[in-house]
C-alpha cells in the first residue's frame, strides 16, 4: 500500500472500530433485557464505582488480599473492560506478585462491572506482536520478565487462579479463563472467540487450549466461525467448571481459592505442576518427575504437619515449608 492511502485506511481502520464498539453496546442492551426477563428481581447490572473512585481512562488491574488468596480486578468497566496495554502490563505484575509473595497461595481473577470483558482495544495494540506488554521493557532494562497471565512462555506460574466470568466474555477474556486452573461462570454468561470476524486469529493461546479442552471438531465450531456460544456449552466443552446464579461468580471463586488455600501449599503446587507436565510433554514425563517431587514434599516441614493433623484429627496448620 502506497503512503498517500495510508491515512485513508486508519481511517477506515479506526470507523471500523467505532462499529464494532457499538455492536457491543447494543448486544449488552439485549442481553440485559433477556436476564431481567429471566431472572426477575435476581438480576441487575452491576453498578459502576463512585466518582472518586473512577478508574483511570486507560484502565486499570486492582489488587487485594483476603487471607491467603490475591484477588485480581479487572476494572475499566465503562468500556466493557476492553484491555489497554497498561493494563495487560498490570495483570502481569498482579501474577508477578501473586508468584512471588509467600503468603499468597493462590489468585482469584474477577472484573469489575456487568462483563468480564469485550477484548482487547485492538487500536492500542501492535497485532504483529505477542501479548508480552513488559517482556521486552523488562529484558532490556535487565529486569526479569513478568509472569505471563496468558501462560504461553517462561516464567511459568505455579500457583493456581480461580477464575470468575460473567456478562460479555469475548477474545482474551476466554483466553485468561482457560489459562487458569478453575473457571466459575454466570448462567446468562456470553463467550465468543470471534478474531475470525475482523480478520484475524486467537494468538493468546485459545487455538491451543480449546482443542485440549473440547477436542478438534468442537474447538473449530468456534474458533472458525466467531459464533457466540453460552455458559452450559462452556459448560459442556470443559472450558468451565462450575455454572452459578448470575452475581455468584466472584464469591464462588474466591470460596474455592480459599479452600485451596487450606490446603498444603507445597502439595497443591506439586499436583498442579505434575498434572501440567502429562498435559504438555505426556505421562511418562509427569511420571519420571514423582521421585523427585515426593522427597521434596516428604521432607517438607507441611508433611510433618499433615501427618500429625491427621493423627490428632483436625486440619492442617499449614507454613509453605
Amino acid at each position: 500500500m502506497s503512503a498517500t492511502h495510508e491515512p485513508q485506511r486508519v481511517g477506515q481502520l479506526s470507523k471500523a472500530l467505532r462499529r464494532c464498539q457499538l455492536e457491543v453496546a447494543l448486544e449488552q442492551q439485549h442481553v440485559d433485557a433477556v436476564l431481567r426477563r429471566r431472572h426477575g428481581l435476581a438480576y441487575a447490572p452491576r453498578m459502576s464505582a463512585p466518582d472518586s473512585d473512577l478508574p483511570p481512562p486507560e484502565g486499570r488491574i486492582r489488587v487485594r488480599v483476603e487471607g491467603r488468596s490475591c484477588v485480581i480486578t479487572i476494572d475499566r468497566p465503562a468500556k466493557y473492560n476492553g484491555f489497554t496495554p497498561e493494563m495487560l502490563a498490570q495483570l502481569a505484575a498482579a501474577y508477578t506478585r501473586l508468584e512471588h509473595d509467600d503468603e499468597l497461595w493462590c489468585g482469584v481473577l474477577e472484573a469489575e462491572g456487568p462483563h468480564f470483558t469485550a477484548g482487547l482495544e485492538l487500536s492500542r495494540f501492535d497485532i504483529t506482536a505477542p501479548l508480552d506488554a513488559n517482556l521486552a521493557a523488562n529484558l532490556a532494562e535487565g529486569k526479569p520478565a513478568d509472569i505471563d497471565p496468558l501462560d504461553m512462555r517462561a516464567p511459568r506460574r505455579t500457583k493456581p487462579i480461580v477464575a470468575a466470568v460473567h456478562g460479555i466474555c469475548f477474545t482474551i477474556g476466554i483466553e485468561l479463563m482457560l489459562a487458569a486452573d478453575v473457571v466459575i461462570a454466570e448462567q446468562g454468561t456470553r463467550f465468543s472467540q470471534l478474531e475470525v470476524k475482523r480478520g484475524l486469529m486467537a494468538y493468546g493461546g485459545a487455538s491451543i487450549r480449546m482443542v485440549e479442552r473440547a477436542g478438534w471438531g468442537n474447538a473449530m465450531r468456534w474458533l472458525l466461525t466467531g459464533d457466540e456460544f453460552d455458559a452450559d456449552t462452556a459448560l459442556r466443552l470443559g472450558f468451565v467448571q462450575e455454572l452459578v446464579e448470575v452475581g455468584e461468580a466472584r464469591a464462588r471463586a474466591r470460596a474455592i481459592a480459599s479452600r485451596i488455600a487450606e490446603q498444603a501449599p507445597l502439595a497443591v503446587r506439586a499436583s498442579r505442576r505434575s498434572a501440567q507436565l502429562a498435559l504438555e510433554q505426556g505421562p511418562e514425563a509427569a511420571i519420571a518427575a514423582f521421585p523427585e517431587q515426593l522427597r521434596m514434599l516428604a521432607a517438607s516441614e507441611d508433611f510433618a504437619e499433615g501427618v500429625r493433623s491427621f493423627v490428632e484429627r483436625r486440619a492442617g496448620r499449614y507454613s509453605g515449608r
